[in-house]
Parts: structure tokens; C-alpha cells; sequence
């Protein structure tokens, strides 16, 4: 049974006690691989903290579900559309499509059982929000063909991946659009952020990239992929202190960034491509740097209440 789990899953024991079909299934929403989903909550818990509405624990908790259920949905739409892709990149060939073990019939029936989850979340949220939430479904369904068109994928899926951010402000303040300026370069910055470490995820599957032709922004930058992703992570840290010093222009408010930046500088001086493991450790350490911005949001949101 462990050739049929996934070589990155980080819950190969709980995985591995599941029957054959809940097993695939979880895996098919990658719930064995929380970083997607902490990675897509982040932003939501950016967007609720800026606000200065203190933790709002009930409706973090609501979005943490979206969280969940909206990276398995996204995942198990991305693992149809690309089930042939995965047969040839030794990474994916496993995933239960790409593999035979779960017939598209039945992934379409799990991506729907997600959505009904998300769903739920969705209705409660606030009109504007609530709008905001579904205007993320046409990026959604693009993304995976974009790995196809463009050496850029990892622009696109930033854009996915942080519209949490637009969702977690609008469900709070919806109806105040003073500040959508410093909200819209901090999305950019997010977006900057996603492309650096998706960048450094996708060093694990150049070689099968290229021979498939599969585009990534790792095969774009090549040998100079340090260079490539700390630029990256500068535009992150500048974006997001542009937009903080829109939000509150005040020093202290810029030196809430101080630990994510050094963290994302720890990543870039500390990656090292022809590792096998560590891409996928300092891509892992996101979560942290999620956590260390998400801090910033909550006292930069919070300092003039």
C-alpha cells in the first residue's frame, strides 16, 4: 500500500489506516498535505486583521473551513484537468487519477461534495464578501491550463491564492473603500510571494517539466533561481510596506514587517536546489511566514484602535 501514497504527504501513517477509497480521496484533496490550505487561509486571517476589528475568532474559524475545503476542491479540479500531465512526472504519477484508482466520475462527485462545503461558508458571509468570494471562480478554473500557456503559472495561482485577502477585508468592511488602495498593494505583494515560493515548490519537478512540457517559472529562471526568487520575496516585503505606509503611515507600522522579511531572506540564503528535500522544506516554511505577516496585520490593524 505505501507505493499508493504520495512521496510528499505528510500524514503517511494516517493516510496509509484508511480504506482504499477514503484514502484516495483524502489525498485527491490533499488533506494530507496541510500547507495548501494554510497557505490559501493566510491571506483570508491578512485581510480580517488589517481591519482592526480585534480576532474575530467565529468568522476566521468559517474561513479556515473555506480554506480547507476550497484548496481539496481546487486540487481535485486540478488533478482532472491534468491527469494526463501527472501520468509522466514521476512526482504526480501516484495521485489517485493520474493512476487509475479513482475514476473521473467519482472525483467529480468529491469536487462537488467540497463545493457544498464551501458553500456553506460562503453563506456566511456578508453580501459584499459574499460577491467578492465568487469572483475568484473564473481564475480558479483557468489556473491549470495556464502551466501550459505561460512560463508563469505561479502569477496566476498568487492571484487564486490570495483572493482570500480581498474576502477576509470585504466581510468586515465591505462598504468602506478609502483604504482599497493600500489593500490593493498588499494583494500585490501577495501575489509577489506566491510566485517566490511556488517557484522554489516547483524546483522539485524541473527535469519531468521540461521533458513534458510543462511551464514553470523555475525552468524560467534556471540557473539563476536565487536571484529569480529573492527578487521576488524584495517585491513582497516592498509591496506590502508601500501598502502599510498607505494604511498608516507610521515607522513602527513598517517594522511589524521586520520578521517575515528576515524570514523570507532566510529562505532565499538557505535553498539549495540540488538538495532533494530542502525545496519542499523551505517551500513548507511558508506557513511560518504566513504566520509572522498575519502578526504584522493584527498589530499594524490594531495599533490605532
Amino acid at each position: 500500500m505505501t507505493d499508493q501514497i504520495v512521496p510528499d504527504t505528510q500524514h503517511r501513517g494516517l493516510i496509509e489506516r484508511l480504506p482504499q477509497l477514503p484514502r484516495d480521496l483524502a489525498q485527491l484533496a490533499r488533506f494530507d498535505r496541510p500547507i495548501g490550505w494554510w497557505l490559501l487561509f493566510w491571506p483570508c486571517v491578512f485581510g480580517v486583521w488589517l481591519t482592526g476589528a480585534g480576532f474575530q475568532v467565529q468568522l476566521l474559524a468559517w474561513l479556515l473551513l473555506g480554506a480547507i475545503a476550497m484548496r481539496g476542491a481546487g486540487c481535485v479540479y486540478n488533478d482532472i484537468v491534468d491527469a494526463d500531465l501527472d501520468k509522466k512526472v514521476a512526482r504526480t504519477a501516484a495521485r489517485p487519477i493520474a493512476s487509475g484508482r479513482v475514476s473521473k466520475r467519482t472525483a467529480w462527485a468529491w469536487l462537488a461534495a467540497l463545493c457544498l462545503v464551501g458553500l456553506v461558508v460562503l453563506l456566511q458571509l456578508q453580501l459584499t464578501s459574499q460577491l467578492v468570494a465568487l469572483g475568484s471562480l473564473a481564475l480558479v478554473a483557468a489556473y491549470p491550463f495556464m502551466k501550459r500557456i505561460t512560463w508563469w503559472p505561479q502569477a496566476w495561482l498568487g492571484m487564486v491564492f490570495n483572493w482570500g485577502l480581498l474576502v477576509g477585508w470585504t466581510a468586515l468592511r465591505g462598504d468602506a473603500w478609502d483604504n482599497w488602495d493600500a489593500i490593493g498593494a498588499i494583494y500585490a505583494g501577495c501575489i509577489c510571494w506566491v510566485i517566490g515560493f511556488d517557484t522554489i515548490y516547483a524546483l522539485q519537478d524541473r527535469e519531468d517539466d521540461a521533458l513534458v512540457g510543462i511551464k514553470s517559472s523555475a525552468l524560467r529562471m534556471g540557473a539563476r533561481v536565487h536571484l529569480g526568487v529573492g527578487m521576488f520575496y524584495a517585491a513582497t516585503i516592498g509591496l506590502w510596506g508601500f501598502g502599510v505606509w498607505l494604511y498608516r503611515p507610521d515607522i513602527f507600522a513598517l517594522l511589524a514587517l521586520a520578521p517575515v522579511a528576515l524570514h523570507l531572506a532566510w529562505q532565499v540564503a538557505t535553498l539549495d536546489p540540488s538538495d532533494a528535500d530542502n525545496p519542499l522544506a523551505r517551500f513548507r516554511s511558508n506557513r511560518m511566514a504566513g504566520a509572522l505577516m498575519a502578526a504584522a496585520c493584527f498589530v499594524i490593524g490594531n495599533a490605532g484602535a
